[in-house]
């Protein structure tokens, strides 16, 4: 049997992926969820601590069982910040929902707002860094939003289809096996059943249902 680890975005912690946790349970699969301060390290830092998560203990009694990383918003670049890190993790297929692989412009946007520090922390170099490609080996889906409505709006609208925060364009990464547009918000993917069933279908099958 696979494994499923998790990865949530900036502002939340673990407890926002208890849907998508939830349903993919539902369906068979065992699922694990990684939950750590968004603000306080650097993107490479998470990347760290996703990678002792996935190799510490557990993973001895776990064995070389495939792998799955599913990842939303920043993390989906904390999952890739490992993958370049990282070469000895067990195989397994990755799942990206709504993220800004190739920078998020709503955080160039605000950068220079008295407070930036404060909302991004040491993190915000990580999420404007993007990422050219794949990881090596490891098959690559992506989710893309398109119903605009989320913390994106506040710093003006993006003119292009997006999910609200991050734009469609914003989530294009080179090598990907699959990509589909959903409408649904940035947030909104979180609790979204149609979201489960996409990833569910991906990571059995390495293509999404269309």
């Amino acid at each position: 049997m696979a494994e499923i680890v998790l990865v949530h975005g900036l502002w939340n912690r673990g407890w926002s992926m208890a849907a998508v946790a939830k349903r993919l349970r539902a369906r068979g699969h065992e699922v694990f969820v990684f939950s750590y301060p968004t603000r306080n390290d650097t993107l490479d830092g998470h990347a760290d601590a996703l990678h002792e998560f996935i190799t510490g203990s557990r993973r001895d009694e776990r064995g070389q069982r495939p792998l799955h990383l599913v990842g939303h918003s920043m993390g989906g670049l904390v999952i890739l910040a490992m993958c370049a890190r990282f070469d000895d993790l067990p195989p397994g297929r990755v799942v990206l929902m709504g993220t800004p692989v190739k920078g998020a412009a709503v955080v160039k946007k605000l950068e220079k707002l008295p407070g930036q520090k404060f909302l991004f922390g040491r993190v915000k170099d990580g999420l404007l860094h993007g990422f050219d490609e794949t990881p090596l080996d490891r098959e690559t889906g992506v989710i893309s939003g398109t119903r605009a409505f989320g913390f994106g709006q506040i710093a003006g609208k993006h003119g292009e289809p997006g999910d609200g925060s991050v734009t469609v364009r914003e989530t294009a990464l080179k090598g990907v096996k699959d990509r589909i547009e959903i409408e649904v918000a940035h947030t909104e993917m979180l609790i979204s059943s149609e979201i489960v069933m996409q990833v569910d279908h991906f990571l059995m099958l390495g293509k999404f249902k269309k």
